[in-house]
């Protein structure tokens, strides 16, 4: 039997419906959740999702794969530039005019020397996607922050920064890492990774701390970590705050790198690296070595800058 027109009628608009419905919705928000000052006290116990459901009111998706996140936009809110680290595709207006997609990245708690209990509650912002997705090789996710108090049975919001800058890649930040610097002086690091497609991935250090009214970059330490690179050299680092009595905010932080180099053969297992400048001029001469450097660091101003000379070591040279 042919078809008729309202038949064939019933099966566009049901086939366009259905197509509507598997496409994320963006939800209009007031320009006011932007407000650092903006208050909220959430009970205890503290739910990450949903204070960052009253932070960021959007429309909730839970989708596979742990892709769970806001979807929202706000017509009304006047874009600001945020840094991209990754300095590919410049600064990152935010909010972004399309919409903005907000996950959950981390919920650290920590407890002062006076007992006082606080928790740090970390997002990502990335551009509005009709699938879900997360994309954009060289964008960073944009991170912001949200810092509680508990008070008896609540928990109340201290401050509030909804961006700060963006790291990573594919729009999705790393996670944060809760370090002291001082007394009762608590910032986190980043560590920054991304690279081209079959490439090594030159990480870097971040170091966030709360410096004149907000959270902002006061650290950046290039050659932290080496990866992608097959068989061929590489490096981590790890890092210690100094323990000074002389200092009791900003202290001095040493960065320990250690690695393994091997003389690049042009195998399809490895890829030839730029070796970091303290041992550079040993790469030229030797087929391979294993290394340590120390750099320190010390806050002056408003950076913490490499202070001294890096101390280097080299063993099994050949």
């Amino acid at each position: 039997m042919r078809p008729t027109y309202l038949s064939v009628l019933f099966f566009l608009i049901t086939t366009v419906s259905f197509a509507q419905d598997d496409l994320i919705q963006l939800k209009s928000v007031s320009d006011t959740i932007l407000n650092p000052k903006r208050t909220l006290q959430m009970a205890d116990p503290f739910d990450g999702l949903k204070t960052m459901q009253k932070l960021f009111p959007g429309k909730l998706y839970k989708l596979s794969d742990n892709n769970t996140f806001l979807s929202w936009k706000c017509k009304n809110c006047k874009p600001t530039a945020y840094t991209d680290v990754n300095g590919v595709e410049g600064d990152q207006m935010f909010p972004y005019k399309e919409g903005v997609a907000t996950r959950l990245l981390d919920n650290i708690s920590y407890t002062d020397s006076k007992g006082n209990q606080f928790k740090l509650l970390f997002f990502n912002h990335s551009d509005y996607d009709a699938d879900g997705l997360q994309t954009g090789r060289f964008s960073g996710g944009l991170i912001g922050v949200a810092k509680f108090a508990k008070n008896d049975n609540v928990w109340q919001m201290r401050s509030f920064q909804p961006a700060i800058a963006a790291f990573g890649a594919f729009s999705r930040a790393p996670s944060p890492k809760l370090i002291e610097i001082g007394d009762d002086q608590y910032a986190f690091t980043l560590v920054h990774s991304n690279g081209g497609a079959g490439a090594p991935y030159y990480d870097y250090l971040y170091l966030i701390v709360g410096f004149n009214g907000k959270y902002q970059p006061l650290m950046e330490v290039g050659n932290y970590r080496l990866s992608n690179t097959g068989k061929g050299s590489n490096w981590s680092s790890t890092y210690k705050v100094v323990n000074d009595n002389n200092k009791k905010y900003f202290r001095d932080i040493i960065i320990t790198t250690t690695g393994f180099y091997t003389k690049f053969k042009g195998g399809d297992d490895e890829y030839e690296v730029d070796m970091p400048e303290e041992v550079s001029e040993m790469a030229k001469t030797k087929k391979q070595f294993n290394f340590s450097i120390e750099r320190h660091f010390s806050f002056k101003g408003k950076w913490y800058n490499a202070v001294g000379k890096s101390v280097v070591k080299f063993s099994n040279v050949k």
